[in-house]
């Protein structure tokens, strides 16, 4: 039998992993934003060093000709962006320690839900290949597929995460009241998960094309990037109108049926305040001259809002009587 104890720090254990997988999705965030992807031009190393260079001076007299040879043309140490880079690995490194320290504590689980153990062991290797994978990045020279690719890959990992932590503490799910909560919900919900993976899916592409704006500019002249935009962004922007209306009708369902105090009314509080200020932030993107923090800040919003829906979700499913 195991023992609560043991369940609780596992799930302390997980849900800081996945407090870091955020922290990782912000930091690729604010990389991609600032034009900071090439900060450090090698991997693992950063210029040739596992710790970067805080002066140009550090570098060889000729470094910018030893990374053309290697493909990296126009290479130009810039302190800020090569340490914003510098730091987005470091983040990833302790999500590596923290995913492998996860997947050893869900051992646990090897006999009393076997599942729980592959599902976690299955995050840590996804890590592994996320770290490789940014390494491509580097390699293709900010391919903005693959960039597209490296960040969803994120989404699933939180997700996977998420399933994991949730299974693991489904007996204590079992226990919270759910049935005063009409049956439609679980529907109207999953709806709202797949409108905001669609949502998802169309801002990848709206990123993909700011990018190309963005280097065109030369990451200068923000306020000119939103005459650019290709007409799937205006699809995006209007489309959060319907996920906003689907949370709405899903908060007033709860509103009517759950106590005030009830963990189901707070996570439906938790993603209209979001969803509000997703939308809030993507605003500012096309009002306020694509400010650099903004973007990441969506992006983060974004992954913050599916990952509360999916938790949500399998609270619902491991919930008894519902």
């Amino acid at each position: 039998m195991l023992k609560v104890e043991d369940a609780t720090r596992f799930r302390r254990l997980g849900i800081l992993t996945i407090v870091a997988v955020y922290a990782v999705i912000l930091m690729g965030g604010l990389v991609r934003a600032s034009g900071a992807g090439m900060g450090c031009p090698d991997w693992p190393t950063c210029f040739g060093q596992w710790v970067p260079p805080l002066h140009k001076s550090e570098l060889p007299f000729n470094y910018q000709e030893i990374y053309a040879d290697r493909g990296y043309k126009n290479t130009e140490f810039n302190l800020i962006k090569t340490w914003t880079e510098y730091a987005n690995r470091l983040v990833g490194v302790t999500i590596g320690i923290l995913i492998f320290l996860t997947a050893w504590a869900s051992r646990i689980y090897l006999k009393e839900d076997k599942r729980v153990f592959y599902l976690a062991f299955s995050a840590f290797l996804l890590v592994c290949f996320q770290g490789w994978l940014g390494s491509v990045v580097v390699a293709s020279n900010l391919n903005p597929f693959i960039i597209t690719l490296h960040m969803l890959l994120a989404l699933f990992i939180v997700a996977l995460l998420i399933y994991t932590i949730t299974r693991s503490q489904q007996d204590f799910i079992a226990q919270i009241a759910f049935n005063r909560l009409n049956a439609s919900v679980k529907y109207v919900l999953a709806t709202a998960m797949v409108c905001m993976l669609l949502q998802i899916a169309m801002g990848a592409q709206v990123r993909q094309a700011v990018d190309l704006i963005a280097n065109q500019h030369k990451y200068i002249q923000r306020e000119y990037w939103s005459d650019s935009f290709p007409w799937i962004f205006y699809v995006h922007r209007s489309f959060s109108a319907v996920i906003l209306l689907l949370h709405i009708y899903l908060t007033i369902k709860v509103y009517d049926a759950i106590p005030r105090g009830h963990i189901l009314f707070k996570i439906t509080q938790a993603l209209i305040i979001l969803i509000l200020s997703a939308i809030i932030a993507g605003m500012s993107l096309e009002r306020l001259g694509m400010p650099a923090i903004a973007q990441p800040i969506h992006l983060l919003l974004a992954n913050l809002i599916f990952g509360t829906q999916f938790f949500l979700f399998m609270c619902l499913r491991y919930a008894d009587k519902f």
